[in-house]
């Protein structure tokens, strides 16, 4: 199993578009996906999940993955998160 921590820099949070780049990023992928706010984690894979967790700027979050491309999911969703300015 794969975890990381991250820190919402960008100052809308994550909302609709990068939620969606994030989803899409994660879909390429056959491991199971979590994304982890305020005790509540939700599938990666589901634009719903990660809208209704209204992650905000400044908020912490946890990524955790799990199968049998979870290193390769690991690295392109650190990738998008850093390229769409949601975290450093």
């Amino acid at each position: 199993m794969e975890k990381k921590d991250f820190n919402v820099i960008a100052e809308t949070g994550i909302h609709a578009r990068p939620a969606t780049l994030l989803v899409q990023t994660a879909s390429k992928f056959n491991s199971d996906i979590n994304l982890e706010y305020k005790g509540k984690s939700v599938n990666l894979k589901s634009i719903m999940g990660v809208m209704s967790l209204g992650v905000g700027q400044g908020s912490d979050v946890t990524i955790s993955i799990e199968g049998t491309d979870e290193a390769e999911a690991m690295a392109a969703i650190t990738e998008t998160m850093q390229k769409e300015g949601l975290s450093n």
